[in-house]
């Protein structure tokens, strides 16, 4: 039997604020730690039937980022979610979910710019 690892370093300022986090596996050819702005981890526990989860993103990650990651997270938690339970018709509403809140988004910024 294998073993995987995912290694996992936040770097804070001094107000614990995260600076900078990077990763890196175990399982893969890259030698090197990737960077990311924003991260969402989740783990299931069956045997108090909840999500425990740590969500963290870096001071300069921007609202536009945010938004995007938001969308492209929904997105492949629905193709998750379908692969899981074939139940097509869930993830098409998930994805239309994950498709208005980001037009929504993206119409909000829009006016923004304009009046600005």
């Amino acid at each position: 039997m294998g073993l995987s690892s995912i290694i996992i370093d936040v770097h804070t300022d001094d107000n614990k604020i995260p600076d900078l986090i990077a990763w890196n596996a175990t399982d893969t050819t890259i030698e090197n730690a990737q960077k990311a702005k924003a991260m969402m981890l989740s783990f299931w526990d069956g045997a108090e039937k909840t999500a425990l989860r740590i969500d963290l993103w870096t001071k300069d990650m921007m609202v536009d980022e945010m938004a995007d990651f938001f969308f492209q997270t929904m997105m492949t938690m629905a193709d998750t979610y379908g692969r899981a339970t074939n139940d097509k018709d869930a993830v098409e509403e998930m994805k239309k979910f994950s498709q208005d809140f980001y037009n929504r988004f993206r119409e909000k910024q829009l006016k923004e710019n304009k009046a600005t």
